[in-house]
């Protein structure tokens, strides 16, 4: 997997696929979903006890819709975003083309976050779509799977949410990761191939807390659902450890962890 840097340290490559814009208060301050999840994959690279380089590269899907040669990358990032995983609509229809593309070959992995769990979903063929129980938003509890256990090496995560779109079911050859009570699909993996979570690892809680007041504002969500996820906002999450798991999935071989 990867190559090798010039100081001989192991190196993957990945390319992240940026599906959205951070709003500008959360842009100016961290910058775009790209570099937070560089620095998560950068941190989990270190953590990792391959102690390997992560080299990451971004591409814009949504407006110049343009996409990496899959000779020159080891694995994808398919980030979160406002948009919905189940419209058909150009950008969207080319990402899950190119999804489908990647899975059809047996060599570049993929990691899909929360829209890129979904867009994974879709392209292997299973329903997406608005859940019935409403929306999942800020630092939630996911219940692990044995399989999920043994990749986070935890009982349960902690992971921000930001949801209403779900998968509705697991595809077929697909191992639950975990799920919470008000998404059943929460993670999904296949070792070597792809793994998924619904959630947001590379949220903390002063980009929850502007994207929530920010929807409050907008209408998209009441007072009573702000009040409720603010109280949360400011817990203890596991983004960092998932980045480490992703860096770990990285380099796994067929059997996985």
């Amino acid at each position: 997997m990867g190559s090798l840097s010039s100081d001989k340290m192991p190196k993957i490559r990945i390319a992240i696929l940026e599906c959205d814009t951070p709003m500008p208060t959360v842009l100016k301050k961290y910058g775009t979903y790209a570099d937070r999840f560089r620095t998560i994959l950068e941190s989990g690279g270190t953590a990792s006890s391959h102690n390997v380089t992560v080299e990451c590269s971004n591409f814009d899907v949504v407006t110049a819709m343009e996409y990496p040669n899959l000779e020159e990358i080891d694995g994808l990032l398919i980030t979160g975003s406002k948009h919905n995983a189940h419209d058909d609509i150009p950008w969207v229809n080319k990402l899950v083309d190119f999804t489908q593309r990647v899975l059809a070959q047996d060599r570049v992995r993929i990691i899909g976050v929360c829209f890129g769990h979904q867009i994974v979903g879709r392209a292997m063929g299973v329903k997406v779509g608005k859940s019935d129980i409403g929306w999942e938003t800020s630092v939630c509890k996911m219940d692990l799977t044995d399989t999920g256990k043994r990749l986070f090496d935890k009982d349960y995560l902690s992971i921000h949410q930001m949801h209403k779109d779900i998968v509705f079911s697991y595809p077929p050859e697909v191992i639950s990761l975990g799920s919470s009570p008000k998404c059943d699909v929460q993670g999904m993996y296949i070792p070597a191939r792809l793994i998924t979570v619904q959630g947001h690892p590379e949220f903390n809680g002063w980009i929850m807390g502007e994207i929530l007041e920010a929807r409050k504002k907008q209408g998209i969500f009441d007072a009573t659902i702000v009040q409720e996820a603010m109280e949360r906002v400011e817990e203890p999450h596991d983004g960092e450890l998932i980045g480490r798991a992703f860096v770990d999935f990285m380099l796994e071989d067929g059997k996985g962890k």
